[in-house]
Protein backbone atom coordinates (compact mmCIF):
# COMPACT_ATOMS: atom_id res chain seq x y z
CA UNK A 1 0.00 0.00 0.00
CA UNK A 2 1.27 3.47 -0.67
CA UNK A 3 2.80 5.68 1.80
CA UNK A 4 1.65 8.99 2.14
CA UNK A 5 4.38 11.83 2.72
CA UNK A 6 3.02 14.34 6.00
CA UNK A 7 4.17 17.90 5.87
CA UNK A 8 3.92 19.57 8.73
CA UNK A 9 3.18 23.63 8.82
CA UNK A 10 3.29 24.84 12.78
CA UNK A 11 5.47 23.88 15.81
CA UNK A 12 3.20 24.72 18.96
CA UNK A 13 0.83 22.83 20.89
CA UNK A 14 -1.29 22.23 17.94
CA UNK A 15 1.30 21.28 16.07
CA UNK A 16 2.61 18.91 18.52
CA UNK A 17 -0.96 17.34 18.92
CA UNK A 18 -0.68 16.66 15.01
CA UNK A 19 2.92 14.87 14.86
CA UNK A 20 1.24 12.65 17.74
CA UNK A 21 -1.76 11.79 16.01
CA UNK A 22 -0.53 10.58 12.97
CA UNK A 23 1.63 8.08 14.80
CA UNK A 24 -0.91 5.32 14.52
CA UNK A 25 -1.51 5.88 11.02
CA UNK A 26 0.70 3.42 9.55
CA UNK A 27 0.11 4.86 5.75
CA UNK A 28 1.59 7.67 6.45
CA UNK A 29 4.98 9.03 7.64
CA UNK A 30 6.02 12.93 8.90
CA UNK A 31 8.21 13.99 6.15
CA UNK A 32 8.76 17.62 7.07
CA UNK A 33 7.83 20.77 9.31
CA UNK A 34 7.79 24.23 8.74
CA UNK A 35 7.84 26.77 11.53
CA UNK A 36 9.17 30.51 11.75
CA UNK A 37 11.33 30.26 14.20
CA UNK A 38 14.93 28.37 12.81
CA UNK A 39 15.37 26.22 16.63
CA UNK A 40 12.00 25.68 17.05
CA UNK A 41 11.50 23.92 13.82
CA UNK A 42 15.07 22.06 14.70
CA UNK A 43 13.51 21.26 17.42
CA UNK A 44 10.16 19.88 16.60
CA UNK A 45 11.76 17.74 14.17
CA UNK A 46 14.41 16.39 16.23
CA UNK A 47 11.75 15.37 18.59
CA UNK A 48 9.69 13.37 16.30
CA UNK A 49 12.06 11.80 14.13
CA UNK A 50 11.04 14.22 11.21
CA UNK A 51 14.25 14.02 8.68
CA UNK A 52 13.65 17.97 7.15
CA UNK A 53 12.74 21.39 8.60
CA UNK A 54 12.45 25.04 7.50
CA UNK A 55 11.87 28.28 8.27
CA UNK A 56 9.04 28.62 4.98
CA UNK A 57 5.86 27.02 4.31
CA UNK A 58 6.99 27.34 0.94
CA UNK A 59 9.86 25.26 0.92
CA UNK A 60 8.27 22.35 3.17
CA UNK A 61 5.51 22.76 0.13
CA UNK A 62 8.26 21.98 -2.15
CA UNK A 63 9.02 18.90 -0.82
CA UNK A 64 8.50 16.29 -3.60
CA UNK A 65 7.64 13.50 -0.77
CA UNK A 66 5.04 15.67 1.04
CA UNK A 67 1.12 14.44 -0.41
CA UNK A 68 -0.49 15.98 2.28
CA UNK A 69 0.12 20.00 4.31
CA UNK A 70 -1.47 19.65 7.98
CA UNK A 71 -1.89 23.53 9.13
CA UNK A 72 -1.32 24.20 12.74
CA UNK A 73 -0.71 27.88 11.93
CA UNK A 74 -2.34 31.03 13.10
CA UNK A 75 -5.88 31.40 11.21
CA UNK A 76 -4.32 34.45 9.05
CA UNK A 77 -1.65 32.23 7.73
CA UNK A 78 -4.97 29.84 6.79
CA UNK A 79 -5.55 31.03 3.34
CA UNK A 80 -1.71 31.55 1.80
CA UNK A 81 -0.98 28.47 3.09
CA UNK A 82 -3.94 26.22 1.43
CA UNK A 83 -3.99 28.03 -1.73
CA UNK A 84 0.20 27.26 -1.80
CA UNK A 85 -0.52 23.84 -1.44
CA UNK A 86 -3.61 23.56 -3.61
CA UNK A 87 -1.15 25.12 -6.30
CA UNK A 88 1.29 22.33 -6.08
CA UNK A 89 -1.33 19.55 -5.97
CA UNK A 90 -0.82 18.86 -2.37
CA UNK A 91 -4.02 17.77 -0.17
CA UNK A 92 -4.51 19.81 2.93
CA UNK A 93 -5.56 19.57 6.07
CA UNK A 94 -6.39 22.67 8.01
CA UNK A 95 -7.02 23.34 11.64
CA UNK A 96 -10.01 24.86 12.51
CA UNK A 97 -11.69 28.04 12.01
CA UNK A 98 -11.31 27.04 8.48
CA UNK A 99 -10.11 31.03 7.40
CA UNK A 100 -9.92 34.16 9.53
CA UNK A 101 -12.90 35.35 7.15
CA UNK A 102 -15.16 34.22 4.64
CA UNK A 103 -13.77 35.55 1.79
CA UNK A 104 -10.83 34.13 2.44
CA UNK A 105 -12.32 30.46 3.10
CA UNK A 106 -13.72 30.80 -0.69
CA UNK A 107 -10.68 31.56 -1.47
CA UNK A 108 -9.36 27.93 -0.34
CA UNK A 109 -12.11 26.38 -1.25
CA UNK A 110 -12.09 27.47 -4.63
CA UNK A 111 -7.88 26.75 -4.74
CA UNK A 112 -8.57 23.18 -3.78
CA UNK A 113 -11.73 22.27 -6.12
CA UNK A 114 -9.52 24.16 -8.90
CA UNK A 115 -6.35 21.77 -8.03
CA UNK A 116 -8.54 18.54 -7.76
CA UNK A 117 -7.04 18.02 -4.28
CA UNK A 118 -9.03 17.08 -0.79
CA UNK A 119 -9.29 19.91 1.57
CA UNK A 120 -9.93 18.44 5.24
CA UNK A 121 -11.56 20.83 7.66
CA UNK A 122 -9.82 19.27 11.03
CA UNK A 123 -12.99 19.51 13.44
CA UNK A 124 -11.64 16.33 15.94
CA UNK A 125 -15.30 16.74 18.08
CA UNK A 126 -16.81 14.44 15.01
CA UNK A 127 -13.92 11.75 16.24
CA UNK A 128 -13.62 11.46 19.25
CA UNK A 129 -15.32 8.64 20.34
CA UNK A 130 -17.68 9.45 22.88
CA UNK A 131 -19.23 11.70 20.76
CA UNK A 132 -19.62 9.38 18.06
CA UNK A 133 -21.17 7.27 20.58
CA UNK A 134 -23.65 10.00 20.94
CA UNK A 135 -24.44 10.74 17.84
CA UNK A 136 -24.48 6.70 17.03
CA UNK A 137 -26.99 7.24 19.87
CA UNK A 138 -28.89 10.07 18.17
CA UNK A 139 -29.22 8.22 14.72
CA UNK A 140 -30.68 5.17 15.86
CA UNK A 141 -33.43 6.54 17.38
CA UNK A 142 -32.72 6.03 20.80
CA UNK A 143 -33.34 9.29 22.31
CA UNK A 144 -36.13 9.49 19.96
CA UNK A 145 -35.91 13.13 18.08
CA UNK A 146 -33.52 15.01 19.49
CA UNK A 147 -34.32 19.34 19.37
CA UNK A 148 -31.46 20.34 21.56
CA UNK A 149 -27.86 19.69 21.37
CA UNK A 150 -25.72 21.80 23.99
CA UNK A 151 -21.78 22.12 23.88
CA UNK A 152 -19.26 23.76 25.43
CA UNK A 153 -15.55 24.23 25.74
CA UNK A 154 -14.31 26.23 28.22
CA UNK A 155 -10.67 27.04 30.22
CA UNK A 156 -9.30 30.43 31.25
CA UNK A 157 -7.00 31.70 28.26
CA UNK A 158 -5.66 30.45 24.79
CA UNK A 159 -2.04 28.55 24.28
CA UNK A 160 -0.14 31.40 22.23
CA UNK A 161 -0.32 34.78 22.60
CA UNK A 162 -1.87 35.40 18.86
CA UNK A 163 -5.24 34.31 19.97
CA UNK A 164 -5.82 37.50 22.02
CA UNK A 165 -5.58 39.78 18.92
CA UNK A 166 -9.03 39.52 16.76
CA UNK A 167 -7.72 40.88 13.43
CA UNK A 168 -5.19 37.47 13.38
CA UNK A 169 -7.70 35.33 14.88
CA UNK A 170 -10.73 36.90 13.49
CA UNK A 171 -12.88 37.01 17.01
CA UNK A 172 -12.40 35.48 20.45
CA UNK A 173 -13.37 32.77 22.08
CA UNK A 174 -16.51 32.92 20.31
CA UNK A 175 -13.98 32.44 17.26
CA UNK A 176 -11.79 29.98 18.84
CA UNK A 177 -13.83 27.62 19.89
CA UNK A 178 -17.85 27.70 19.47
CA UNK A 179 -16.66 26.76 16.29
CA UNK A 180 -16.38 23.14 17.80
CA UNK A 181 -19.94 23.70 19.44
CA UNK A 182 -20.79 24.73 16.44
CA UNK A 183 -20.27 22.25 14.16
CA UNK A 184 -20.93 19.54 16.45
CA UNK A 185 -24.52 20.44 16.82
CA UNK A 186 -24.37 20.41 12.19
CA UNK A 187 -23.29 17.13 12.31
CA UNK A 188 -25.24 15.61 14.96
CA UNK A 189 -28.26 17.22 12.77
CA UNK A 190 -27.40 15.64 9.81
CA UNK A 191 -25.77 19.10 8.34
CA UNK A 192 -28.74 20.88 8.60
CA UNK A 193 -28.27 24.07 7.35
CA UNK A 194 -28.99 26.75 9.87
CA UNK A 195 -31.52 29.16 10.02
CA UNK A 196 -30.99 31.66 12.72
CA UNK A 197 -28.62 32.75 15.49
CA UNK A 198 -28.18 35.10 18.59
CA UNK A 199 -25.28 35.46 20.95
CA UNK A 200 -24.70 37.15 24.09
CA UNK A 201 -20.70 37.99 23.85
CA UNK A 202 -18.65 40.20 26.11
CA UNK A 203 -15.13 40.52 27.41
CA UNK A 204 -15.55 40.55 31.27
CA UNK A 205 -12.25 39.41 32.30
CA UNK A 206 -9.32 39.66 29.58
CA UNK A 207 -10.10 43.21 29.30
CA UNK A 208 -6.14 44.06 28.91
CA UNK A 209 -5.32 41.81 26.68
CA UNK A 210 -8.02 41.31 24.33
CA UNK A 211 -10.84 43.34 22.22
CA UNK A 212 -12.08 40.30 21.26
CA UNK A 213 -15.05 37.92 23.41
CA UNK A 214 -13.53 35.80 26.17
CA UNK A 215 -17.04 34.42 26.85
CA UNK A 216 -19.73 33.72 24.74
CA UNK A 217 -23.21 32.05 24.75
CA UNK A 218 -24.75 31.57 21.49
CA UNK A 219 -27.72 29.57 20.38
CA UNK A 220 -28.86 28.56 16.77
CA UNK A 221 -31.91 27.30 15.55
CA UNK A 222 -31.40 24.53 12.59
CA UNK A 223 -34.13 23.53 10.05
CA UNK A 224 -36.51 20.90 11.69
CA UNK A 225 -37.56 22.80 14.70
CA UNK A 226 -34.22 22.07 16.21
CA UNK A 227 -31.64 23.98 18.55
CA UNK A 228 -28.04 24.44 19.15
CA UNK A 229 -26.73 25.64 22.12
CA UNK A 230 -22.78 26.89 22.51
CA UNK A 231 -21.40 27.86 25.65
CA UNK A 232 -17.47 28.75 25.24
CA UNK A 233 -15.41 30.69 27.40
CA UNK A 234 -11.40 31.81 27.95
CA UNK A 235 -12.88 33.12 31.19
CA UNK A 236 -13.42 29.94 33.37
CA UNK A 237 -10.74 28.86 36.04
CA UNK A 238 -10.50 25.60 36.94
CA UNK A 239 -8.52 23.64 33.70
CA UNK A 240 -10.23 22.23 30.38
CA UNK A 241 -13.79 21.66 30.52
CA UNK A 242 -15.20 20.04 27.73
CA UNK A 243 -19.33 18.38 27.55
CA UNK A 244 -22.24 18.18 25.31
CA UNK A 245 -25.76 16.91 26.01
CA UNK A 246 -28.22 15.96 23.86
CA UNK A 247 -32.06 16.24 24.67
CA UNK A 248 -34.54 14.40 22.43
CA UNK A 249 -38.09 13.46 22.66
CA UNK A 250 -37.32 9.94 24.38
CA UNK A 251 -33.96 10.34 26.30
CA UNK A 252 -30.76 12.15 26.99
CA UNK A 253 -27.37 11.56 27.13
CA UNK A 254 -24.79 13.74 28.93
CA UNK A 255 -20.86 13.52 27.39
CA UNK A 256 -18.08 14.59 29.54
CA UNK A 257 -15.08 13.79 27.35
CA UNK A 258 -12.28 14.75 30.39
CA UNK A 259 -13.60 13.70 33.55
CA UNK A 260 -14.70 10.46 32.56
CA UNK A 261 -11.66 8.96 31.29
CA UNK A 262 -9.22 11.48 33.67
CA UNK A 263 -7.20 11.06 37.10
CA UNK A 264 -8.06 13.84 40.15
CA UNK A 265 -4.83 15.41 40.60
CA UNK A 266 -3.49 17.82 43.09
CA UNK A 267 -0.08 19.97 41.68
CA UNK A 268 1.03 22.93 43.76
CA UNK A 269 3.11 23.81 40.45
CA UNK A 270 0.99 22.39 37.40
CA UNK A 271 2.18 20.54 34.61
CA UNK A 272 1.49 18.72 31.24
CA UNK A 273 0.53 20.00 27.62
CA UNK A 274 -2.16 22.49 30.04
CA UNK A 275 0.24 24.58 30.90
CA UNK A 276 0.65 25.94 27.49
CA UNK A 277 -3.12 25.48 26.65
CA UNK A 278 -4.62 26.31 29.99
CA UNK A 279 -2.53 27.58 32.55
CA UNK A 280 -4.47 26.46 35.20
CA UNK A 281 -3.33 23.09 36.20
CA UNK A 282 -1.64 23.89 39.55
CA UNK A 283 -4.15 23.07 42.62
CA UNK A 284 -6.89 20.29 41.88
CA UNK A 285 -7.41 19.39 38.54
CA UNK A 286 -9.06 16.19 36.23
CA UNK A 287 -5.63 15.44 34.53
CA UNK A 288 -6.22 14.13 30.81
CA UNK A 289 -5.24 10.10 30.08
CA UNK A 290 -5.05 9.31 26.26
CA UNK A 291 -5.91 12.91 25.57
CA UNK A 292 -5.25 12.29 21.94
CA UNK A 293 -7.36 9.42 21.72
CA UNK A 294 -10.07 10.61 23.42
CA UNK A 295 -10.49 13.80 21.93
CA UNK A 296 -9.99 11.81 18.27
CA UNK A 297 -6.80 13.27 16.59
CA UNK A 298 -5.61 10.13 15.61
CA UNK A 299 -8.84 8.92 14.63
CA UNK A 300 -9.32 12.10 12.50
CA UNK A 301 -6.00 11.62 10.77
CA UNK A 302 -6.57 8.10 9.91
CA UNK A 303 -9.57 8.78 7.75
CA UNK A 304 -8.49 11.64 5.91
CA UNK A 305 -5.46 9.32 4.81
CA UNK A 306 -7.91 6.90 3.90
CA UNK A 307 -10.10 9.63 1.88
CA UNK A 308 -6.79 10.29 -0.03
CA UNK A 309 -5.63 6.84 -1.06
CA UNK A 310 -9.38 6.05 -2.26
CA UNK A 311 -9.86 9.32 -3.32
CA UNK A 312 -13.44 9.90 -1.64
CA UNK A 313 -14.47 12.87 -0.15
CA UNK A 314 -13.75 13.76 3.73
CA UNK A 315 -16.20 13.66 6.44
CA UNK A 316 -14.96 16.85 7.49
CA UNK A 317 -15.31 19.29 4.06
CA UNK A 318 -13.58 23.02 3.86
CA UNK A 319 -17.69 23.63 2.77
CA UNK A 320 -18.49 22.58 6.59
CA UNK A 321 -16.08 24.62 7.29
CA UNK A 322 -17.45 27.75 5.55
CA UNK A 323 -20.51 26.91 6.62
CA UNK A 324 -19.31 27.16 10.74
CA UNK A 325 -17.53 30.68 9.62
CA UNK A 326 -20.91 31.82 8.22
CA UNK A 327 -22.66 30.84 11.82
CA UNK A 328 -20.24 32.46 13.23
CA UNK A 329 -20.47 36.05 11.10
CA UNK A 330 -24.42 35.42 11.99
CA UNK A 331 -23.17 35.33 15.77
CA UNK A 332 -21.34 38.17 16.01
CA UNK A 333 -23.63 40.50 14.37
CA UNK A 334 -26.48 38.94 16.39
CA UNK A 335 -24.84 40.13 19.48
CA UNK A 336 -23.69 43.58 18.13
CA UNK A 337 -27.84 44.10 17.07
CA UNK A 338 -28.94 42.70 20.23
CA UNK A 339 -30.99 40.48 18.30
CA UNK A 340 -32.06 37.32 15.61
CA UNK A 341 -30.15 37.68 12.18
CA UNK A 342 -31.29 35.10 9.97
CA UNK A 343 -29.36 32.68 7.53
CA UNK A 344 -28.39 32.23 5.38
CA UNK A 345 -26.46 35.09 5.47
CA UNK A 346 -26.96 38.11 2.54
CA UNK A 347 -23.50 40.20 3.25
CA UNK A 348 -21.34 42.58 0.58
CA UNK A 349 -17.74 41.21 -0.44
CA UNK A 350 -16.37 44.50 1.90
CA UNK A 351 -17.83 42.75 5.33
CA UNK A 352 -17.04 39.09 3.67
CA UNK A 353 -13.47 40.00 3.73
CA UNK A 354 -13.42 41.59 7.66
CA UNK A 355 -12.75 39.42 10.38
CA UNK A 356 -15.87 38.71 11.96
CA UNK A 357 -15.31 39.92 15.58
CA UNK A 358 -16.04 43.39 13.79
CA UNK A 359 -19.52 42.65 13.48
CA UNK A 360 -19.98 42.87 17.21
CA UNK A 361 -17.57 45.53 17.50
CA UNK A 362 -18.21 47.81 14.54
CA UNK A 363 -21.78 47.37 13.99
CA UNK A 364 -23.66 48.35 10.90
Amino acid sequence: MRELGIGLVGSGFIGQLHAEAFGPVGEASLRGVASATEANARRFAEQHGIPRHHTDYRALIEQDDVDVVCIGAPNDLHRDITVAAASAGKHVICEKPLARTLAEADEMIAACAAAGVLLMYAEELCFAPKYVRAKELADEGALGTVHLVRQGEQHFGPHAGWFWDPDRAGGGVLMDMGCHGIEFARWIYGKAPAESATAELGTFVHGERTRGDDHAVAVVRFAGNRLGVVETSWAKPGGMDDRAELIGSQGITYVDILRGSSLLTYSEQGYGYAVEKAPQTSGWTFTMFEELWNYGFPQEMQHFVDCVLSGSEPAETGADGRAVLEIIYALYTAAGAGGRVSLPLEITAEVAARPPYLCWKEPG
